[in-house]
């Protein structure tokens, strides 16, 4: 079978310059004129929308009672899911605040049935993309 290396997510976006400039400034991500913004694993292209309208955020999921814990899913859309380390989770905070990062919620932090304590935090980019850190 064929090994699938990086993948990068494509995100329509109304205004691309400012878009570029806020995954750099204030997400800290290395971003070209391609239109790759990439900080670490999170890997994305950005382009130019033909027409604001073309620019769709996800909805948030459905419920459902299957995951391997007490969890049912999130209560917000999400668009891209980062995973960061536990321990840097704090720093991360802070640099996001001083960098005026859009939180529309969180810090969370709980501990799922199993006993896996998570936090969660939600940044919402220009275009209403949710990026949850956690």
């Amino acid at each position: 079978m064929v090994v699938f290396n990086e993948a990068y997510q494509v995100r329509l976006v109304s205004d691309l310059a400012a878009a570029q400039a806020y995954y750099r400034d204030v997400l800290g991500c290395d971003v070209d004129n391609w239109g790759h913004a990439v900080r670490g694993g999170m890997r994305l292209i950005l382009q130019q929308a033909k027409q604001p309208s073309d620019v769709v955020p996800n909805q948030a999921s459905a419920k459902r009672s299957n995951y391997p814990t007490d969890w049912e899913g999130p209560d917000l859309a999400w668009d891209t899911f980062v995973h960061v380390d536990y321990e840097q989770f704090d720093l991360l905070e802070q640099q996001l605040r001083s960098n005026g990062a859009n939180i529309i919620h969180g810090p969370i932090e709980a501990t799922h049935s199993n006993g896996m304590t998570f936090k969660n935090i939600y940044v919402q980019d220009p275009d209403g993309y949710i990026i949850v850190f956690g």
